[in-house]
């Protein structure tokens, strides 16, 4: 986990911020305001951010998403999931890896917080985690059900990718995630310069822990299946 500073040009960072019209079905809403999820079986983006427009807060305060920001965001709860919307900052650590190591990453460590069923560190760029604060008067992670391995929904742009918590950060940063999360949500895998500056939500399920950790296929299915609960009983 890194404390770093987005460092976008200017004509890239206005770029990010393009309006992109949805490429999923619309969904559909029926009496009484139930969603309706994707005709394909799978909930989409607005099926879970409908169920996110109220915040009640379980952080004792706001994090920032860099070493030099101000502190603007909180952890919110529900019934089933703690959730935040901040920005995605590159975790390239664990097992070096040929875009993960120390000549790609001048932050790089090759340790995370939690290890595979073989006792290996994880792999950033070949698993999809995320990265939550280390346990402070701020937040306690594993008060609301959350641990190494428990299942997230990331949400960018209309699109949705599951992972797990893979790794912890400073006490008083939130937004960061593994290369190979980036590299599914389309969005810049550079440990240096990539990474988006704002609009990521990050849902983590409690009580989820996927094992092994590195089994991303159950991470899928079973975050499928909590998406859908969690949609159908909202949250």
């Amino acid at each position: 986990m890194r404390a770093q500073a987005l460092t976008l040009a200017a004509a890239g960072a206005a770029a990010l911020f393009v309006p992109v019209t949805l490429t999923e079905p619309a969904v559909a809403v029926r009496p009484g305001g139930a969603v309706v999820s994707r005709s394909d079986g799978r909930v989409s983006a607005a099926d879970l951010l409908a169920r996110l427009r109220h915040c009640s807060p379980v952080s004792h305060g706001r994090y920032r998403t860099d070493s030099s920001g101000s502190a603007k965001v909180r952890v919110c709860g529900t019934r089933e999931a703690v959730f935040w919307e901040a920005d995605m900052d590159i975790d390239c650590d664990g097992r070096p890896t040929a875009r993960c190591n120390r000549r790609s990453d001048p932050l790089f460590s090759s340790t995370t917080a939690y290890q595979q069923s073989d006792g290996r560190h994880l792999s950033a760029e070949r698993l999809p985690y995320i990265v939550v604060p280390a346990r402070s008067g701020i937040w306690n992670p594993r008060e609301h059900g959350v641990r190494g391995g428990s299942v997230a929904a990331v949400v960018y742009r209309g699109t949705v990718r599951y992972a797990v918590v893979g790794d912890t950060g400073p006490r008083d940063i939130i937004g960061e995630a593994s290369y190979a999360t980036a590299r599914d949500l389309g969005i810049p895998t550079d440990p240096r310069t990539g990474g988006v500056p704002s609009g990521v939500t990050y849902i983590v399920f409690k009580g989820s822990p996927v094992t092994p950790i590195e089994d991303h296929a159950e991470a899928v299915a079973r975050g499928e299946r909590l998406a859908r609960r969690f949609v159908r009983d909202g949250g």
